[in-house]
């Protein structure tokens, strides 16, 4: 995990390194050496730095102490197994240590900047920066759990609950002073830890007089050696899996002098060579007193001089005792041996030369243990609280003093180590320690086997010595040994980093840390679009594709909420802005708009110099591969009569164009028109500090009830007419609305024209069932309603019989939307039609949610002004939203055996 640890560190410190120059050099910040005039200005800076410590005192001896604090695990893990297995522990946990240092945890957490420019952070900042803050939050909710730590005890409970909160106490004191006087204290305990390391090999080789031997202790020999290899469990703890959990937590200290980071002077350097070396001693130790003691001592003694054997006589005598002269067989035959390897954990005490110097010793692993971990953890906590992806812990984020030390987070993590002490009995939550540790280092692995399957441009760390799938190992061997260890404590921890995950997934936090994830998901996404690209298209995977005419979307929100009521989750859709007149909006602040909203849309903004160009080139070249619009969307030209002549032909023509490139088309009209950017001044620069209650809301957003979704099928156009409306009952705001289809029929035939609708909607697995037959829309419409036509295109009549010395053909050129005589009487019946249809879906969709009308296909021969008329007919004088649809006359939907 180490090499992997580094791979990562090295990659984003030198991303960071990067900033940092890219920062001062657009500050215009001088990087000379200052002159000798601003010496004393450097000198009082100097004297307020904060204190950087190097790879020794910083990380190797850091990680030593938290590794040395495994004694008591080892003392406990001897008697409680045998040799060889003792060794296997120490083996498998080390290799898991370097493994994951190795191929994991790369001497990178922290993207470390350079001189002054230091982050602290721990495994959270690096695996957040890495996977991004839904996985890194998680871990940096847990990190801080590991103060449970403070001190281990082999007293009585309460002595443990006593000693143990006034030593912390004490250690809180210490860490508040600052990182000199925690440097200094941690200095002490090492060298009185060497001490006592040293004292107890010198007493190995002290020999043994009766007493010691009465005690076990025999001095080297192969018999002793040979008879501790053998397996021999004992107790309800007594399997390799327990007691494996027990003591794995003596090799978490990989991460210690990485939690630190900030408070070194080369991180880059000290962190990998700090923890390698530490790795390398203290495995060295574990082993070396494995050997030793179980070379020195028998598992079973009794501690009673008498048992001395006088003779040669070993009958009845049972154990490696009687060999040396000793009968220990009255207690092992009763179970109750008060000494030896197996029952008495002071045993390396008695084994050394001075007893109590290991005392001491004992006591120094595990206060420098405490003393790291409480100095270590409130700095990844406060990185944490400082990213603010968790509610009310923003509290623990402010430092104190030239260090920005955590003061805050250091009176938590007391609290929660003094919560522990109190329990007094660590091996209670030793299994769930060890899983949130695994937990954390499964993450790192994974961070760094997901860093290097992306094959971002951006991972470029240094540090070569490492592999992806070594990585990847330990990631799910870490999940394994997890169950292996407790099943019940992985399950909690899994459950717990979920429901953290979910938090940080749900809120989308504004970061953005250029994480894996991102990589991945470009990396996916143009995989797939690639190899779609090389599928033929089939009716069945069909999907209504929108490229909207949006304009700056925030100004037209009714037509984006529309759009993405049937777009969402299932298909593309994309808002075009087609610019000719520049507006104050910036491409991020109208996407930081959509996001907010939770629209799921890509913007596409477009120079052009009319709206038919514009689109034009939008209908070509929008989209990538098979995901290209297949629909346009636009907003209704309400204005169209005070508009410019020019601009209503330009708007015809694109509908023109849609239908030319074979498109489908959708036409919304609101009663109250589509833009709002009279109504509301936004600003671009503060789009993205606004809150929900900024946005405005549309009846899109708004939850429909039981009101109707009434669609009149006036012709077959594929299918796209009744595909919307499925789709709309498909969202959570439509869901109880009721679809009405209406077609045109005769009196004759109703019931049978009905019938096979109603057929032919079940065999498109359709769930409409309430079709009405128009059979009256044949009827002239009431003179009322067709006058109001009329006047409504007058303006734009040529009167051509009026006119003296010009012909038709001179004011069509001048004119060529306006209507000719000829022209209206050739559209006449057309035109009533239009009217009679609007009256009969007045009469029918008052209180409808949402009418769908048939779109009526322009034809080339009719003037613009008279289409348009024809839409605005088709549309008045409701009260709810009208789309105005078509089909491109493929089949979109598809029967049961297609």
């Amino acid at each position: 995990m180490f090499y992997s640890l580094f791979k990562l560190y090295f990659s984003q410190e030198m991303e960071t390194r990067m900033e940092v120059v890219n920062t001062t050099t657009e500050s215009g910040v001088n990087s000379l050496p200052a002159t000798d005039g601003g010496n004393e200005e450097s000198q009082a800076s100097e004297e307020k730095a904060p204190v950087r410590f190097g790879w020794v005192t910083g990380v190797m001896v850091s990680c030593m102490y938290i590794y040395c604090k495994a004694y008591s695990y080892l003392f406990f893990c001897l008697f409680k197994s045998r040799f060889s297995t003792k060794l296997v522990f120490i083996s498998i946990s080390f290799f898991s240590a370097v493994f994951y240092d190795d191929n994991l945890t790369s001497a990178s957490f922290f993207g470390v900047g350079c001189g002054d420019c230091t982050f602290s952070g721990g495994a959270y900042f690096m695996i957040s920066r890495s996977l991004g803050p839904e996985i890194g939050g998680p871990i940096g909710m847990v990190v801080r759990d590991l103060m449970q730590f403070g001190v281990i005890m082999v007293d009585s409970i309460n002595d443990v609950r006593i000693v143990g909160v006034i030593t912390v106490t004490i250690l809180l004191l210490i860490s508040l002073a600052g990182m000199e006087w925690e440097s200094k204290t941690q200095i002490l305990f090492f060298i009185v830890l060497m001490v006592s390391f040293s004292n107890y090999f010198v007493g190995t080789f002290i020999p043994s007089n009766p007493e010691k031997q009465a005690q076990g202790i025999f001095g080297y020999r192969t018999e002793i050696f040979v008879s501790n290899l053998k397996p021999d469990w004992r107790g309800p703890e007594g399997n390799f899996f327990q007691m494996f959990a027990i003591f794995f937590p003596s090799a978490i200290g990989i991460l210690s002098g990485a939690n630190i980071s900030g408070d070194l002077k080369d991180p880059a350097t000290a962190i990998p060579k700090g923890t390698l070396m530490a790795i390398f001693w203290t495995t060295f130790s574990y082993l070396a007193i494995s050997v030793t003691v179980g070379s020195c001592v028998i598992r079973d003694a009794s501690g009673n001089v008498s048992d001395i054997l006088t003779g040669n006589i070993t009958d009845g005598c049972v154990g490696l005792g009687c060999n040396l002269g000793w009968n220990f067989t009255e207690c092992i035959r009763s179970q109750s041996c008060e000494y030896g390897l197996a029952n008495n954990l002071k045993v390396l005490g008695q084994v050394s030369g001075f007893y109590y110097l290991i005392t001491a010793g004992v006591f120094a692993a595990s206060l420098s243990s405490a003393l790291g971990f409480l100095v270590s953890a409130p700095k990844v906590f406060q990185c944490l609280c400082r990213d603010n992806l968790y509610p009310y812990i923003g509290f623990f984020a402010k430092g104190y003093g030239k260090n920005d030390e955590p003061l805050r987070a250091y009176l938590l993590c007391y609290i929660i180590a003094v919560a522990f002490i109190l329990i007094a009995e660590l091996n209670t939550i030793a299994a769930l320690i060890s899983n949130f540790f695994l937990c954390s280092y499964s993450l790192i692995n994974f961070s760094c086997f997901h860093a290097s399957i992306t094959n971002s441009p951006g991972w470029r760390p240094s540090f070569h010595y490492y592999s992806k799938w070594t990585a990847l190992f330990g990631a799910v061997i870490s999940v394994v040994l997890m169950f292996l260890f407790t099943w019940w404590a992985a399950l909690v921890t899994f459950c717990i980093i979920f429901f953290l995950f979910g938090y940080v997934n749900y809120n989308k936090p504004k970061v953005n840390w250029g994480s894996s994830v991102q990589a991945g998901t470009y990396n996916m996404a143009l995989s797939y679009s690639v190899s779609l690209s090389g599928v033929e298209d089939h009716v069945k995977n069909f999907r209504p594709q929108c490229l909207v005419l949006t304009g700056p979307p925030n100004q037209r929100p009714a037509l984006v909420d529309f759009v993405g009521s049937f777009t969402k989750h299932i298909s593309l859709m994309i808002c075009g802005d087609i610019i000719m007149v520049s507006h104050s909006d910036s491409t991020d602040s109208l996407v930081k708009w959509m996001n907010k909203r939770r629209v799921r849309s890509f913007y596409t903004p477009f120079t052009a110099d009319s709206l038919r160009a514009g689109t034009r080139h939008l209908l070509q070249a929008s989209g990538l591969g098979k995901l290209k619009p297949n629909t346009l969307v636009l907003g209704f030209k309400t204005n169209w009569r005070d508009s410019s002549p020019e601009s209503i032909e330009d708007y015809i023509n694109t509908i023109y164009d849609t239908f030319d490139s074979n498109f489908c088309l959708c036409m919304l009209r609101m009663m109250d028109g589509l833009d709002i950017s009279d109504q509301f001044d936004f600003e671009a620069d503060d789009l993205s500090d606004k809150g929900d209650s900024d946005q405005i809301k549309t009846v899109f957003q708004n939850d429909q009830g039981k009101k109707t979704i009434d669609v009149y099928w006036i012709a077959d156009d594929g299918g796209l007419t009744l595909l919307v409306p499925y789709l709309l009952t498909r969202r959570k705001h439509w869901r109880r609305s009721k679809v009405r289809v209406f077609i045109v029929g005769d009196e004759q035939n109703m019931e049978e024209g009905r019938n096979e609708m109603i057929a032919l909607l079940k065999r498109f697995r359709l769930d409409f069932n309430d079709v009405i037959v128009m059979t009256d829309s044949e009827k002239r419409p009431h003179v009322k309603n067709l006058s109001r036509f009329v006047d409504s295109v007058a303006p734009f009549r040529l009167h051509d019989e009026q006119q003296d010395g010009i012909s038709v053909q001179e004011l069509r050129q001048s004119a060529p939307w306006k209507i000719s005589d000829k022209e209206f009487e050739a559209f006449r019946l057309k035109s009533e039609r239009k009217v009679r249809l609007n009256e009969i879906i007045r009469r029918n969709s008052q209180h409808a949610a949402l009418v769908l009308v048939s779109l009526p296909v322009p034809q080339s021969d009719c003037p613009s002004a008279l289409y348009m008329a024809w839409l605005d007919t088709l549309t008045c004088g409701l009260h709810c939203p009208a789309v105005l649809i078509r089909g491109n006359q493929q089949n979109v939907l598809t029967f049961y055996c297609q």
